[in-house]
């Protein structure tokens, strides 16, 4: 007995070490509590403010600066290195007098503007309080490709593309688009003939190994000796490695699909010396690297030495 008497003392003397200890525990659970939700109320009070700042300076930006109407568009002024009228390209731009030059997104009117083939490139540029200015950089057509196509009701009617220097796929543009009126002939450019026109569309480039080299060979030829005393009319590039040339004086002049500036040079040697011979030049195969092949023309048949160049010359910049 004296030993069970004794062992219930001792739980006895326990039990407030055990309430203690729930209390310790309480108290810390009730802190924890506390200090989340004052963190919770700091960070919402701080989310709070910043949305309150940001509403604020959002406010203030449209009354000082995008619904300003100091800042309204007042001119849209175009440079333009072509013939596209500018009043045309004011409107591919989208942009309209009144609109807030600051709000203005430069960068849809740079895309807006360079999806039209004929626009090479274009730098936006805001001028305080009052002006948009646009460079424009138009593409120059150098050749066209004649297709032909089936016409309803009957029969065929031909379509034209034009081509770049580098080989960009253009519509003619629109005589009302253009700055000044076209004179006689001058839309006509040499017809690259032979390629396969299924793979022609507006706005891509042309991916077709001859006819990328006849657009070189027109480059070259315009930098050449013979600039200016024939016209080229036709390019044919259905013949394996050779570009076939036909002038507008009667000529047909074959050249190798490489080293054009050579080729070139030897054409304008042999031109004079049959320009002394008061001869023209009927065929003339310059991809022979040996001999030069030669057919002259028959007696009375020669055409002028100096034709009439249909090529229109490049606009000058003009600032609108």
């Amino acid at each position: 007995m004296w030993f069970k008497r004794k062992s219930k003392n001792r739980r006895l003397w326990n039990r407030p070490s055990v309430l203690d200890v729930k209390v310790r525990s309480k108290l810390a659970r009730s802190a924890r509590a506390r200090l989340a939700m004052v963190s919770l109320s700091v960070v919402g009070g701080t989310l709070l403010g910043l949305f309150l700042l940001w509403r604020l300076g959002e406010w203030g930006l449209n009354q000082l600066v995008y619904d300003n109407k100091s800042f309204a568009i007042q001119m849209i002024e175009v440079q333009t290195d072509g013939v596209i009228a500018p009043e045309q390209l004011r409107r591919w731009s989208g942009v309209r007098a009144g609109q807030n030059l600051l709000a203005l997104d430069l960068a849809r009117v740079k895309h807006d503007l360079e999806m039209v083939p004929m626009v090479q490139a274009v730098s936006v540029e805001r001028i305080l309080p009052g002006t948009l200015r646009l460079r424009v950089t138009e593409r120059e057509p150098v050749a066209q490709v004649n297709v032909l196509h089936p016409r309803d009701g009957g029969g065929m009617e031909q379509q034209i593309f034009q081509l770049d220097a580098d080989g960009f796929v253009l519509q003619p543009l629109d005589p009302r688009d253009r700055a000044v009126p076209l004179g006689q002939g001058q839309d006509q450019y040499p017809v690259i003939a032979g390629l396969n026109t299924a793979g022609l569309q507006t706005g891509r480039k042309l991916d077709f190994a001859p006819a990328l080299s006849a657009l070189r060979l027109i480059e070259k030829f315009e930098q050449s000796p013979m600039a200016g005393l024939v016209d080229l009319k036709r390019i044919d590039v259905s013949a394996p490695q050779v570009i076939v040339v036909t002038t507008a004086q009667g000529s047909e002049v074959t050249f190798a699909a490489d080293d054009f500036e050579r080729q070139l040079n030897r054409w304008r040697r042999v031109y004079d010396e049959c320009l002394r011979e008061r001869k023209g030049i009927a065929t003339l195969d310059l991809a022979v690297a040996d001999y030069t092949p030669l057919r002259l023309l028959e007696a009375g048949t020669a055409a002028p030495a100096v034709p009439k160049n249909l090529k229109p010359a490049k606009a000058r910049r003009r600032n609108v």
